[in-house]
């Protein structure tokens, strides 16, 4: 997951490179990380999008690439997960 973050990922395409259903994913994965697989998801392009806007990056770019549908859906994970808009965080 960590290396497709950007992408449209499926529980289905996950559990089935896991070997597992999706509803079998979703409880395993809850129980072994604390939080669902569209959760670490979301947090691994909040976190990618974080690295980014270190760099100096513009938001919408670095929205985009993360894999969110637009700035707006980046903005609300973003503040979710820092507690700070990334113009914010960028600072």
């Amino acid at each position: 997951m960590r290396a497709h973050f950007s992408q449209g990922l499926t529980l289905d395409e996950i559990g089935a490179a896991a070997g597992m259903s999706a509803t079998h994913l979703v409880r395993a994965f809850k129980r072994q990380f604390g939080m669902t697989p569209h959760a670490y998801l979301v947090n691994c392009r909040v976190q990618y999008g974080r690295a980014q806007l270190k760099k100096g990056r513009p938001i919408a770019e670095v929205a985009v690439e993360a894999g969110f549908a637009d700035q707006a859906h980046f903005q609300r994970a973003f503040r979710r997960s820092m507690a700070a808009t990334p113009g914010q965080y960028r600072g």
